[in-house]
């Protein structure tokens, strides 16, 4: 079992969570800092759903940074398995050690017991943690599950099994439990829906894109560079990007990227023709493009 050094801090309530991730650059609003603060003080799972770019994945990053708790992620795709999100076996390792072990027999002449031989090809040391296993095995920790709702059905209630339990069992090594459960913290894009089994084991919440006001905020924290002008002309676009009919409407990575790009061409403010040169750090689409400009970006920027 791993413990970090740093000596991790506890939020004694929702407002001082939030007061800590904004040291770490993260703006979370009160009903996001209320589930954080809640999951860690219930040792409930967080599940997160929202659009892509709303922040769920920076959350757990800043969460883990603000309390001093060691960061894991599992990032989920389709064909995810277990054995890739607990636990290998070094292969190349163990093959080593056989051949020094008979080297070592072999100069002296002596027959290697067969028995012990084989004990110690499944030393700890050989154990290659995955995700999952890391976070058990350092204290404290913040899991981050990153996209559920990419991974199959089966790794699903796998997964479920492991969070419940906070413990698994190795078959060459016995179970290893974790002294204190990771603070686990699930995201999904929506892409399908999570089995209702799991949701009911985690706290919920669904993260909404940053209000104007927050939105300007996030830009001049993140962006200290930009001019107070230039963040609000952003946030203005992107917030009238958001009620098109786009195929990926931006979020706040996006504008952080639309920000940086117009500041890097020593943009102060930002005007329609700056604005359609640059639409690639914000929309990555053909078609969203296209629908923006004819929607016209005069009018995204409220001229």
């Amino acid at each position: 079992m791993t413990s970090v050094d740093a000596t991790p801090r506890r939020p004694s309530s929702a407002a001082d969570l939030a007061s800590a991730l904004a040291d770490v650059e993260y703006l979370a609003d009160d009903g996001l800092a209320t589930a954080g603060y809640l999951a860690s003080r219930m040792g409930r799972p967080l599940f997160l759903e929202g659009d892509a770019g709303v922040g769920k994945t920076a959350f757990a990053q800043a969460l883990a940074s603000a309390t001093g708790a060691h960061f894991v992620r599992l990032q989920c795709y389709e064909g995810l398995d277990a054995a890739q999100a607990l636990y290998d076996w070094d292969f190349t390792r163990q093959i080593l050690h056989l051949r020094t072990v008979e080297a070592a027999a072999h100069a002296t002449g002596e027959r290697p017991d067969t028995a012990k031989l084989e004990a110690s090809l499944y030393d700890r040391r050989f154990l290659i943690s995955r995700p999952l296993l890391e976070a058990l095995e350092t204290t404290p920790s913040v899991l981050l599950v990153d996209e559920i709702d990419r991974a199959d059905d089966e790794f699903e209630a796998f997964l479920l099994e492991v969070l419940s339990e906070a413990a698994i069992s190795i078959p060459e090594l016995g179970r290893v439990a974790a002294a204190e459960p990771p603070l686990t913290v699930l995201t999904s894009n929506r892409t399908r829906e999570v089995h209702d089994a799991l949701k009911r084991r985690c706290l919920y919440h669904w993260v909404e894109h940053p209000g104007f006001d927050r939105e300007v905020a996030i830009l001049r924290r993140r962006l200290p560079d930009i001019t107070e002008r230039l963040a609000r002309d952003v946030a203005t676009a992107i917030r009238r990007m958001r009620e098109l009919d786009l195929i990926k409407p931006p979020g706040v990575a996006e504008a952080l990227d639309w920000a940086n790009a117009l500041s890097t061409l020593g943009a102060r403010t930002m005007d329609p023709d700056l604005a359609a040169a640059t639409l690639g750090a914000v929309l990555k689409y053909r078609e969203d493009a296209e629908r923006a400009r004819s929607a016209d970006i005069a009018n995204l920027l409220g001229e």
